[in-house]
C-alpha cells in the first residue's frame, strides 16, 4: 500500500477522487413532478416543502393535522409521515402504523376519522382518475427536522376504515438503506 501512495500521480488522482466522493450526494436524486423543485430521495423541512409547492419566498408552514396537507395549488396530497410515534405529541388516536412493506410498497394509515366513502377516502383511492398526485415524505422520529421525500405514490389497496390502512406503490423504489430504516419501524 505504501508504494501506491508514494507515486505522485496516484496520490494526486486519488486525492481528487476522494474529494469528489466526499461531496457526492448520499442518494441518487431525480425530479418528482414537472415544475416542482423537489428531488426524490432528498431531505426537506416542512417550510422547504411548502416553498417548493408554491408558497414562494414567504411560505409559512400551515397546520398539518395528522401529517396531511391538501396542496390544491399543485393537485396533490402531501403525506408527512413520522414512523416512530413513541415520543412527541402523538396521542393514542394518532399513533398510526406506517412502514415500508418492500422497496416499492409503503403501508400508511389515514387520519382516524377517514372512511373509504368520505371525500378524502375517495380522493386517496381515485387520485389518478382525479389527476392528483400523492407525495410521501418520511422521517424516522419527530425529533428529525427534515423528511425524506420518497416521491410520488399510487394507490394499490386499503383495508378497514377509521383509519384506512392504505398500501401505496412508490414510483421510485427506496434505496436499500432507506428501506432498511423504514421497514424497521414495524420491529
Amino acid at each position: 500500500m505504501g508504494l501506491i501512495w508514494s507515486h505522485p500521480q496516484v496520490r494526486s488522482e486519488l486525492g481528487e477522487l476522494l474529494h469528489v466522493l466526499r461531496d457526492a450526494p448520499d442518494h441518487l436524486q431525480q425530479e418528482a413532478l414537472p415544475g416542482i423543485s423537489l428531488q426524490i430521495h432528498a431531505r426537506y423541512t416542512r417550510i422547504e416543502i411548502m416553498a417548493a409547492i408554491g408558497g414562494g419566498p414567504y411560505a409559512k408552514t400551515p397546520p398539518w393535522r395528522e401529517g396531511i396537507y391538501d396542496a390544491k395549488e399543485i393537485g396533490a396530497d402531501i403525506l408527512a409521515i413520522t414512523l416512530d410515534k413513541t415520543s412527541g405529541d402523538f396521542s393514542p388516536t394518532t399513533r398510526y402504523r406506517d412502514y415500508a412493506i418492500s422497496r416499492d410498497l409503503f403501508h400508511w394509515e389515514s387520519q382516524s376519522g377517514t372512511t373509504e366513502n368520505s371525500p378524502t377516502g375517495r380522493r386517496y383511492q381515485n387520485h389518478i382518475t382525479m389527476n392528483r398526485s400523492i407525495l410521501l415524505f418520511v422521517r424516522a422520529r419527530s425529533t428529525d427536522r427534515a423528511f425524506w421525500f420518497v416521491g410520488p405514490a399510487s394507490y394499490v389497496s386499503h383495508e378497514g376504515e377509521r383509519p384506512m390502512a392504505v398500501t401505496w406503490r412508490l414510483q421510485t423504489p427506496l434505496s436499500g438503506d432507506l428501506y432498511a430504516q423504514f421497514a424497521a419501524a414495524i420491529s
